[in-house]
C-alpha cells in the first residue's frame, strides 16, 4: 500500500510538473469587442469599481468595465481640442493619474502638449456630478504649461506614489543631444521627474512641495525629484518594494531602465546609458547615477518603453519580474532586480506589433498598449489556481511583525486592510522623530507588504538600533511595532 501511494505521488507530481510548463506565455486581447485608437495608456481609478481607463493619444480617454466579453466604452474624457496629437507623432494627450481619493473627491490628473504652442500641460480635473463615467470637461485647472522649443521628447507618465505625492515624467525638449543641456540645468523643468503635492498650494502655484525634494528650498527647481532624464517614456513604483522604475529613451545608441531615488542626477547629456556622450561642462563621474539596464540601440531595437514589476494573477511565474519592451521591435523583456543586481535578464515574446506602453488594473494586472490599435493581456497560466497568492479579503486591520528582524540591509512589513481605506505607514526612531513615510495613500482591501531599504526620507542610510513602524488606518485603527537595525 506504502508504494502505491509513493507511485501516485510521483505521477501526481509528474502530470503537475509537465502541466505548469503546458501554456506558453502569450498576449492576447483583453477587449476583443472594444476598439481604441493609439490607445497611449492604461489605468483604473482606485475605487474599487474595477473599471479600465484607456487613453488615446488624440485626445479621448475611453472607460470600460474590466470584462473581457464587454462590447461598449464611453467617453470619459475628449481634450481634441486642446492638444496638437494630430501634427506630431510624440505629442497628444500622453498621461492620466487619478487621485488616491478619486472616490471621494472625483479628481484626476493629464498631461498634454498644447495646441497652438506645444506647451507641456499639467491639468486637474473632475468627475462628472451626474454620470460617474462622464469627467466635467469645464473643469480643467491647469497646474502649468512648460514651453517646449522642440516637437519629440515630450515625457508625459503620471503616477501617485505610495507617498501619496504626484510624479511626472518630462523630457529634455526635444531636436537631438539636447542642444540647450537643459536636462542638467536644475533652474528648467524639462528632462526631469517631477514630484508635487496636489493636496497644499505654495508659491502662488495650485500645488504644494514635498519637504524633501533636493531643491524644495533653494538651488533649483522645487518641484525636480530627479534629473538628467532624456525622455522618460513611461515609470512606475513597484507596490511592494517601493521602487520606482523608469525607462529612459536613448539618443542613437543606448537604451536604459534607471532606479529613481530623491535627488540624483541620472546623467544625460553627459552619459547615454553607462557611456559618455557629451562631457562638456560636466562634473565627476561621482556625480551621477547609471541605469541598472541598459541593451544597444541596434537592429530592430530602437525606443524603450518603461513597463512594470509584475503583481497580477495571470502568470505567477512572472511575479516580481520587471517587465518592460522595445517600441520598434516589439520585444517584451524581463528581469528582476534584487539586492542591487539584475538577473533573469531575458527576452518573453515578441508581440504582434509595436508598444506604447504598459498600464495596471486595480488588482495589479498587466495590460500592454500596442501600435495595432489593441490591448493586450497575458494568457492565463494553468499555474494560476495552483499557486497563486491569496486573493481572500481580509476582515480585519492587521498590522505584521517586520521580517527578518533584526534586520540589514532590508526587511519587510506586511499589513491588511479590510475596505477601501487611507492607509499611512511610518517609520520613527526611538525619540518619536519621523524617518520616513513609506505608504501615504488610498488601498483597495487586500494583503499588502512593503519592503523598508533602512534609508530616511531623504535617501540617507539610517545608523543601527531601534526603530518603531506605525500603521494608520481607516477612522481609528492604529498599531506601533518594534524593529532592530543592525550593522
Amino acid at each position: 500500500m506504502k508504494k502505491i501511494r509513493v507511485l501516485l505521488t510521483v505521477i501526481v507530481l509528474f502530470f503537475t510538473f509537465q502541466n505548469s510548463f503546458s501554456q506558453a506565455l502569450q498576449l492576447v486581447n483583453a477587449f476583443p469587442n472594444v476598439s481604441f485608437s493609439r490607445p497611449i495608456f492604461l489605468t483604473h481609478s482606485n475605487d474599487g469599481t474595477n473599471r479600465i481607463f484607456v487613453v488615446e493619444r488624440y485626445g479621448i480617454i475611453k472607460v470600460l468595465q474590466n470584462d473581457s466579453n464587454t462590447s461598449s466604452s464611453s467617453v470619459f474624457l475628449d481634450v481634441t481640442n486642446l492638444n496638437n496629437a494630430s501634427t506630431y507623432q510624440e505629442r497628444g494627450l500622453l498621461g492620466l493619474a487619478f487621485h488616491p481619493d478619486y472616490a471621494t473627491n472625483g479628481l484626476f490628473y493629464i498631461y498634454y502638449t498644447r495646441t497652438g504652442d506645444g506647451a507641456n500641460v499639467l491639468a486637474r480635473f473632475s468627475r462628472s456630478a451626474s454620470d460617474p463615467n462622464k469627467a466635467d470637461s469645464l473643469s480643467q485647472q491647469i497646474l502649468w504649461a512648460w514651453p517646449d522649443p522642440y516637437s519629440n521628447h515630450n515625457g508625459g507618465i503620471l503616477f501617485f506614489g505610495l507617498d501619496g505625492y504626484l510624479y511626472c515624467g518630462m523630457g529634455d525638449g526635444g531636436s537631438g543631444g539636447d542642444p540647450g543641456n537643459r536636462a542638467q540645468n536644475t533652474n528648467e523643468m524639462l528632462g526631469k521627474v517631477h514630484r508635487i503635492d496636489v493636496n497644499s498650494v505654495s508659491g502662488g502655484n495650485n500645488y504644494g512641495i514635498p519637504p524633501t525634494n533636493p531643491f524644495a528650498t533653494s538651488g533649483g527647481r522645487p518641484e525636480i525629484f530627479t534629473w538628467g532624464m532624456r525622455n522618460p517614456w513611461r515609470m512606475s513604483q513597484d507596490p511592494v518594494t517601493g521602487l520606482i522604475y523608469c525607462g529612459d529613451v536613448g539618443q542613437d545608441a543606448w537604451e536604459e531602465v534607471d532606479i529613481l531615488q530623491v535627488g540624483n542626477n541620472y546623467g544625460w547629456r553627459c552619459y547615454e546609458g553607462n557611456h559618455t556622450y557629451n562631457t562638456s561642462g560636466c562634473g565627476e563621474i561621482s556625480n551621477y547615477t547609471f541605469p541598472i539596464k541598459e541593451y544597444a540601440n541596434a537592429g530592430s531595437d530602437c525606443s524603450i518603453t518603461g513597463g512594470y514589476v509584475y503583481r497580477g494573477l495571470r502568470r505567477p511565474e512572472l511575479t516580481g519580474s520587471y517587465i518592460y519592451s522595445d517600441a520598434c521591435s516589439g520585444k517584451l523583456l524581463k528581469f528582476k532586480y534584487e539586492g542591487g543586481v539584475v538577473t533573469e535578464d531575458q527576452l518573453l515574446l515578441t508581440s504582434p506589433s509595436g508598444i506604447y506602453s504598459f498600464g495596471t488594473d486595480q488588482n495589479n494586472e498587466l495590460y500592454v498598449c500596442a501600435s495595432n490599435n489593441i490591448v493586450y493581456r497575458f494568457n492565463k497560466s494553468d499555474l494560476v489556481g495552483v499557486s497563486s497568492p491569496e486573493t481572500g479579503i481580509p476582515s480585519e486591520y492587521k498590522l505584521d511583525q517586520n521580517f527578518p528582524n533584526p534586520f540589514n540591509p532590508e526587511t519587510k512589513i506586511s499589513y491588511t486592510v479590510p475596505v477601501l481605506s487611507n492607509v499611512k505607514l511610518t517609520i520613527f526612531d526611538a525619540l518619536g522623530k519621523e524617518i520616513n513615510t513609506l505608504v501615504n495613500t488610498n488601498q483597495l482591501p487586500g494583503n499588502y507588504q512593503i519592503s523598508w531599504n533602512g534609508k530616511d526620507a531623504f535617501g540617507n542610510n539610517i545608523a543601527s538600533g531601534a526603530y518603531f513602524y506605525n500603521l494608520s488606518a481607516g477612522n481609528n485603527f492604529t498599531e506601533t511595532k518594534r524593529m532592530i537595525m543592525v550593522k
